[in-house]
């Protein structure tokens, strides 16, 4: 009876280290065709630059800062982007905020992560100072695996430089990764576990750092899970519809942000 024990265990053993080879080939297959996959390319250059809204109202100044996101990587045209939504909505105004001229510019990079903050935010204040920075980012800092609190702190920092500036700042947190098409399960499944443990680790530095923070994956995740057609061609990064998306659930935190007093 234990030498068939024995058989038994040895036969388990074997079938779960040949399942753990598999799991990890198959992994490392995924890794490969999404590094080989042909992604969206910005198209607008590195900077965006508009005005929205009657000239006589009130001007607002709102600069983006951060990834693709932040420049609008998948769409063509400037009022596809979460700038151009958020700056129409803002222009457009609420019987509370009432309209705006709104002044809005990007220095966002694409494939940036929270160490290239500090540049941006240089950028970012060089000139007339923005009233209303919206930042994207932690995408890339999920994929390269860097550590949550390492990338959360660089946001911190980045966030902590502009409020003492006297900007009012909002951050969109990392998006449910788990929502790309470009990369197929299981590995998909894992990057959603790697973007929910980053946008917990910005949340925290961000609200300690004074900015307001909106949860994208919680607020849009499901959106983007049930409707392919929120993602660009590529998969991976929104399209018009996925940036609309963004804008709306970002929109109530910038208009708050706005309405606020500067400092």
């Amino acid at each position: 009876m234990s030498g068939l024990n024995a058989r038994i265990g040895r036969t388990a053993a074997t079938g779960l280290l040949a399942g753990a080879v598999g799991g990890a080939a198959l992994i490392v297959g995924e890794l490969l065709a999404a590094k080989a996959r042909r992604y969206a390319k910005p198209t607008m250059g590195l900077a965006l630059r508009t005005s929205m809204g009657p000239v006589s109202a009130p001007p607002l100044r709102l600069v983006l800062l951060g990834d693709s996101a932040a420049i609008g990587v998948g769409v063509e045209w400037l009022s596809e982007t979460v700038g151009g939504h958020l700056a129409r909505l803002l222009a457009e105004g609420s019987p509370e905020a009432g309209e705006r001229h709104v002044l809005l510019s990007s220095v966002g990079v694409a494939g940036s992560r929270s160490s290239d903050l500090a540049t941006q935010v240089a950028r970012a204040l060089l000139g007339d100072r923005p009233d209303v920075a919206v930042v994207l980012i932690g995408a890339h800092d999920a994929t390269s695996l860097r550590s949550p609190e390492e990338s959360a702190a660089q946001l911190g920092a980045a966030v902590r430089r502009l409020r003492e500036a006297g900007v009012r700042v909002v951050v969109g947190t990392c998006p449910d990764l788990g929502a790309v098409r470009a990369i197929a399960p299981p590995l998909r499944q894992i990057a959603g576990v790697l973007g929910r443990r980053m946008a917990k680790a910005q949340a925290k530095a961000v609200t300690a750092a004074g900015g307001a923070v909106v949860d994208l994956g919680e607020e849009t995740g499901a959106v983007f899970r049930a409707d392919a057609g929120t993602l660009c061609f590529d998969g991976f990064h929104p399209s018009a519809d996925g940036y609309r998306v963004w804008a709306h659930a970002l929109y109530p935190a910038v208009v708050k942000a706005a309405m606020s007093p500067a400092g």
